[in-house]
């Protein structure tokens, strides 16, 4: 087969460490995308995807599988209309005007939709912000304007939103068009430039997309994030994703569960510079900038008034939450939590030690050791760690991806390809639940 050509031709393209899919996730897509093309042939196909733009978006189609669900990390979404709030105070940073905000990548949908309903929610109006979606998928961004979803995307305890934001219809439930209109859906690409021209944003949600970059492709992201972002801006992203940040420069908030951070300070490292690679055949050239839509006026939006808001401080942070009395796991357990936050990793291991002594064991408390572990630059504890969380939970998918990452870039490939396989088995059982 064609297969390291292929890991190298995605590498290049959109960043995509192919160990962190799995080896059969990737033939299976080769394998659809050359019995959709009528093609037996490894090296015709080869030919075909180098040499059709529309081929190569199918493949890609094809890997990029989504996993994502509304409201998933609920504290994000209240800390994103907490500092919405902040910035729209007279003489604050945005001054009264509409936020701008963006999904990237957006998957099928489900977190842009997430942010309108929360800010609706919040008691912001629709003329009081924007919401951009981009995504490399445009299977996704298809399924994404449908804006059909069932079961799968209703996830955990509290659906209550379901019933104010949805109405019932063939084949699942579709967010009420107001929710809708405040969405605009484009193709892109994270790591091609930024242009010039876009105007920056004050919310970026940028979740589970970095733990699919090795570590040069990861400097690269957050380096385009950060040119994406406003001086105010909150960047959010996903939780097996906290020490990234903080390695480029970015400040936590501090707001616990969250996973936000502000820009980086004017005195911020300099970025790695990623190692030259070769181009695929067919594949030189640059490439485009990445182009979001200009801010507009956002749709006016009929609904019942809501009480004032109090204005927040804007780099107030969210207190962590109080344990019950007597329950000295969780609150210490919650320790090591506010530390990893808030960029005391030191603190962090020291903490999540003394939980594990005082209380054994746990797939949290090691899953914490090892995030904090990660971002000091502790590998060799942090691999140790990971392994520890996958014995007590094998099913552990952001273990599974923080230790296979971390077997890469020591030079294990055949380790992380072999837990690549396992996250794939492990979303697609997700998928079909």
């Amino acid at each position: 087969m064609i297969l390291d050509d292929v890991e190298h031709l995605l590498h290049e393209r959109i960043g995509l460490d192919a160990g962190t899919v799995g080896a059969s996730g990737l033939n299976f897509a080769l394998k659809q995308r050359m019995a959709a093309c009528a093609v037996t042939d490894p090296a015709a196909y080869w030919r075909r995807l180098t040499a059709t733009p529309q081929e190569l978006q199918e493949l890609i189609n094809a890997v990029i599988v989504p996993e994502t669900w509304f409201f998933r990390d609920p504290k994000a979404y209240a800390a994103m209309a907490d500092r919405g709030r902040a910035m729209r105070v007279p003489d604050g940073p945005a001054n009264g005007r509409p936020l701008r905000l963006i999904s990237l990548p957006c998957s099928t949908g489900e977190e842009p939709y997430s942010m309108a309903m929360a800010l609706f929610d919040a008691g912001f109006a629709a003329t009081d912000f924007a919401i951009d979606a981009v995504d490399i998928s445009t299977r996704n961004l298809t399924t994404a304007a449908h804006a059909v979803y069932g079961r799968n995307s209703f996830r955990g305890a509290d659906v209550e939103f379901r019933d104010r934001h949805f109405n019932a219809v063939e084949g699942g439930h579709r967010p009420h068009a107001d929710i809708r209109r405040q969405v605009r859906f484009r193709h892109g690409n994270l790591l091609d430039p930024v242009a010039a021209d876009v105007p920056p944003y004050d919310v970026v949600f940028c979740r589970n997309l970095l733990i699919y970059f090795d570590r040069d492709t990861q400097e690269r992201a957050l380096d385009r994030l950060d040119r994406l972002m406003a001086p105010h801006a909150m960047l959010v992203v996903g939780s097996g994703e906290a020490g990234l940040p903080l390695m480029r420069g970015f400040a936590s908030l501090r707001i616990p569960m969250a996973f936000a951070f502000a820009k980086p300070a004017a005195t911020k490292p300099a970025a790695t510079k990623p190692a030259a690679t070769k181009p695929a055949a067919g594949n030189s050239g640059p490439k485009p900038a990445l182009r979001m839509p200009a801010a507009r006026p956002a749709p006016a939006r009929a609904h019942t008034p809501r009480p004032a808001v109090v204005p927040l401080p804007v780099a107030a942070p969210v207190p962590a939450p109080v344990a019950p009395p007597g329950n000295a796991a969780a609150d210490s357990l919650a320790a090591v939590e506010r530390a990893a936050n808030e960029g005391r990793l030191g603190d962090a291991r020291q903490a999540a030690r003394r939980h594990i002594e005082a209380f054994g064991p746990s797939a949290a408390a090691l899953y914490l050791l090892g995030l904090a572990c990660d971002a000091d630059g502790a590998a060799v504890e942090a691999v140790e760690a990971y392994r520890k969380v996958l014995y007590l939970a094998p099913d552990h998918g952001e273990a599974l991806a923080h230790l296979a990452l971390l077997l890469r870039r020591q030079g294990d490939v055949a380790g992380a390809k072999a837990l690549g396989d396992r996250l794939r088995r492990l979303e697609k059982r997700s998928e079909r639940r």
